[in-house]
């Protein structure tokens, strides 16, 4: 500055033209200096950067990139450059300073933002970031990191300590609270979530109370974002997973087995005791020539041993058809190859009611698989709804239109029978 001076005192100028003068070149100077900085910044150094990171093995320097982490950080050379030169400047010293480490302090935190990204982005990238998400966590360091640069800028502006104004804070606490209620409970929430691991990323999970039924797609701080079966997006606040219950498929699916649970509906009127020509085809279907071999013996040898009187089948111990229906489902089920055989596997009669004798599958298919099991479960009752015939059963149905129709053009209906 003192060089510029001398040079234009030589020019015999008045010396509030020299200062005047003086300080316009070497505002243009600084610029100047500013502006280059920033294009070796940006276009030299920052492209070599660019290309050692593109061109290297690890993964999560690429992350850093895209989430222009340097990019960010080269707007502080200018910064630096123009605080420096603060001092050239007495009478305006104190404000170039502040304005300069106004910006410097936003370009930091914005750095430190754009670094959390990348490190929320490179986390999870791993699969133990399904169990373990981090996002509330960072969101949260967000938050402080966004208040604590707001009072470092405030009190560079006004000159003041930033604990003086930390200070001042604590008689507005009640408000705060106020203000960041969901983050805190959000926080809160997430801690239980994922100490317990309760529910992770990719998790089925159910919640009707706010019709809420896909698989979470992301976790924050205030919020569970699930994807439903028919693609709408149903946002959770997290503290209603720790308030409210909720269902977690997950156990279905790590266990490996997805529960069949649907009965088969028995017209009673066609349930009986079998004859002996049904007998006798029973013992040639494969999965039962073995069970009705040993029940006829069975029964037989009791039969002798009590002196039962067999010319009226009331007597004694007889086979019935739904019996010998329900252990072929039973045989059915333990020979398929779709059904998880080292889970619970019941073929029972539930109480009759207005609709028949239902006869219920409770079973597991060993692939949890969505299509999958809807497919073997629609085989399995395929199956049933066609062999129950062969049994002299029928499966029950309300009357239909159709029937009703059939009734009137029947003869019997028309002579009044």
């Amino acid at each position: 500055m003192d060089f510029i001076r001398n040079q234009l005192d030589g020019y015999g100028m008045s010396e509030q033209l020299i200062g005047y003068l003086s300080n316009m070149i070497m505002i243009v100077f600084i610029a100047v200096v500013s502006i280059l900085a920033n294009f070796i910044t940006k276009k030299i150094v920052l492209k070599i950067i660019i290309h050692i990171v593109n061109n290297n093995r690890y993964t999560w320097d690429n992350i850093i990139v895209e989430k222009k982490v340097f990019h960010k950080l080269s707007h502080l050379v200018p910064a630096i450059i123009i605080y420096s030169s603060a001092p050239i400047f007495p009478p305006y010293q104190a404000l170039i300073e502040k304005a300069a480490g106004t910006y410097m302090i936003i370009v930091t935190m914005m750095v430190l933002i754009a670094l959390l990204n990348a490190f929320d982005a490179i986390y999870r990238s791993f699969e133990v970031s399904k169990i373990r998400p981090i996002r509330g966590y960072i969101q949260v360091v967000k938050i402080f990191l966004y208040v604590i640069g707001g009072i470092v800028v405030v009190s560079n502006l006004i000159g003041q300590n930033p604990l003086i104004i930390l200070s001042g804070l604590g008689a507005l606490s009640a408000v705060l609270m106020l203000i960041f209620k969901d983050s805190i409970l959000g926080l809160v929430a997430g801690v239980q979530l994922s100490s317990n691991d309760m529910v992770r990323v990719g998790d089925w999970i159910e919640m009707p109370k706010y019709d809420a039924n896909g698989d979470v797609i992301d976790i924050t701080l205030n919020t569970v974002k699930v994807r439903n079966f028919d693609k709408t997006i149903t946002m959770l606040p997290s503290y209603a997973l720790i308030s409210d219950s909720f269902k977690n498929w997950r156990g279905m699916q790590v266990a490996g087995g997805r529960r069949i649970k649907r009965s088969f509906y028995v017209d009673t009127t066609s349930i009986g005791f079998c004859t002996e020509e049904m007998i006798e085809e029973f013992q040639k279907i494969h999965y039962l020539t073995d069970y009705v071999r040993t029940k006829v013996n069975e029964i037989n040898a009791y039969n002798i041993e009590h002196q039962i009187n067999m010319e009226s089948k009331v007597n004694g111990r007889q086979l019935t058809n739904i019996g010998v229906f329900r252990e072929y489902i039973h045989q059915y089920l333990r020979h398929h190859p779709k059904i998880h055989q080292d889970m619970t596997l019941i073929v029972r009669q539930l109480a009759p009611g207005d609709n028949g004798l239902p006869v219920e599958i409770y079973a597991f298919t060993n692939d949890t698989t969505w299509v999958v099991y809807e497919s073997i479960q629609a085989d399995i009752f395929d199956h049933i709804f066609a062999i129950a015939p062969t049994f002299g059963l029928r499966a029950f149905q309300n009357p239909s239109g159709h029937d009703i129709v059939q009734l009137k053009e029947s003869p019997e209906f028309s002579r009044g029978y």
